[in-house]
């Protein structure tokens, strides 16, 4: 819990934007968990989600709070959304509302992603911050 903590300070240390982007992201992987009574998508969701948040958290302690932690974003999310990707055809999203979590869900994660890549490479050619 206090790595929990820790974490959740130095998010809420930086900028606003930052903060308030992590918390939308929150909500909408907690998303997961009612719509896994009825969508897999959902089920594969809330699966990823319980391996790399933990990840990510233990690479904090690791290394800190540096940009090298989105690539536990990299690593665990590719491949869900390749899977989602491919899943496409089913997603119903004009019929159903899990259909809709889906698209949105898709959309953040390649937001994050695209944040995601660009910290890691920085991270790699020598910006630790």
């Amino acid at each position: 819990m206090e790595v929990m903590n820790a974490f959740s300070a130095e998010i809420k240390a930086g900028p606003a934007w930052v903060f308030w982007w992590v918390n939308y992201m929150t909500v909408v992987f907690l998303l997961a968990i009612p719509f896994s009574f009825v969508r897999v998508e959902a089920r594969w969701t809330a699966l990823v989600i319980a391996l790399q948040f933990p990840a990510m958290l233990w690479l904090y302690t690791q290394v800190g709070f540096v940009r090298l932690l989105g690539i536990t974003h990299i690593v665990f999310w590719t491949p869900l959304l390749i899977y989602l990707w491919r899943r496409r055809h089913k997603w119903r999203v004009k019929e159903t509302l899990a259909g809709k979590w889906i698209v949105l869900l898709v959309a953040t994660m390649l937001i994050s992603l695209a944040f995601d890549v660009t910290d890691v490479i920085r991270y790699a050619l020598g910006d630790r911050g």
